[in-house]
């Protein structure tokens, strides 16, 4: 690198020195561990279209300088069909809108996933949304699900129970990753 080069990437702002390659690893968009109080109040703050999640079995950060970023959260399958004890499903992602934020989540919670056995992870996406983040994170889109009624609409006794915010009503689309040969 040039003494101009080098010149150049201390006074660009950090993303343009990480356009220019210039950037040290400390401001680049890196995962952290976080708690479930953190998610939830991350969630609470910047999710769209979803509330935080209630339990998890892990959840991750993604951190650039100081500020934290995004956070994934996984826990068991919802579906129960799903729920074979080597299946997670991520619940929720969620990002301020870094670039590539949510591509870097999904793939960190897989790579967690697979080192703590699982073989299977899923996820869903509303039908509108492009899956780009999930794709190149290397998930493979499984099938498009019709809209359903909240979980807990058949039951008069599950009435408080139900979310005015939530998914229900909206197709999705389901997607996995998986160990090969799984």
């Amino acid at each position: 690198m040039t003494d101009q080069a080098s010149q150049d990437a201390l006074t660009l702002p950090d993303h343009r020195a990480a356009v220019a390659g210039q950037v040290e690893r400390s401001v680049r968009p890196h995962v952290v561990p976080i708690t479930l109080k953190q998610a939830r109040e991350f969630v609470a703050a910047h999710h769209r279209h979803n509330k935080p999640p209630v339990g998890w079995k892990f959840g991750l950060g993604l951190q650039l300088g100081e500020a934290l970023v995004g956070v994934a959260t996984a826990g068991r399958p919802v579906a129960r069909h799903y729920d074979d004890g080597r299946t997670l499903e991520v619940n929720r992602t969620c990002t301020d809108g870094t670039p590539n934020a949510n591509s870097m989540l999904y793939g960190a919670v897989w790579r967690a996933a697979k080192a703590m056995g699982y073989k299977r992870c899923i996820t869903y996406t509303q039908a509108d949304e492009t899956g780009a983040s999930l794709r190149a994170a290397g998930w493979v889109k499984v099938k498009t699900l019709e809209a359903r009624k909240n979980w807990a609409e058949s039951s008069v006794a599950l009435k408080d129970k139900r979310d005015p915010v939530g998914n229900g009503g909206v197709p999705r689309v389901l997607w996995e990753c998986r160990v090969h040969g799984a």
